[in-house]
């Protein structure tokens, strides 16, 4: 079965589109990689961790809720990293307290990377 990917299938004018074709992942990767160990279960992608904390603030979501719409919403998969529609959440919560992790801090300043 042929299947098409998000990029093929979403509107190209959706801002959520624009905005994750322009946004700077590969500095969001050089900045938090260090974060990540070598050993132990793997971590979830930094672009997947950002792009939810960039959400959530877009969106003014709860962690639970800015899940739930991932699940639901093609757009907040695409601008996360996803290739192909997923219908399982992304990560787990854990006591509804993931997104705003220390790992990442509860804000994220983009301007930071400059």
């Amino acid at each position: 079965m042929f299947s098409n990917t998000l990029k093929q299938i979403l509107n190209p004018k959706h801002t959520l589109v624009q905005l994750a074709d322009e946004m700077p992942w590969h500095e969001f990767d050089l900045h938090y990689q260090h974060l990540y160990s070598e050993t132990g279960m793997p971590g979830k992608p930094i672009r997947l961790m950002v792009g939810l904390i960039i959400l959530k603030q877009l969106k003014n979501l709860s962690d639970e809720e800015v899940v739930k719409q991932w699940v639901q919403n093609p757009y907040f998969q695409y601008f996360c990293g996803e290739s192909e529609f997923r219908w399982n959440a992304p990560c787990v919560l854990y006591n509804n307290f993931i997104i705003s992790s220390p790992k990442f801090g509860n804000e994220l300043n983009i301007k930071q990377l400059d």
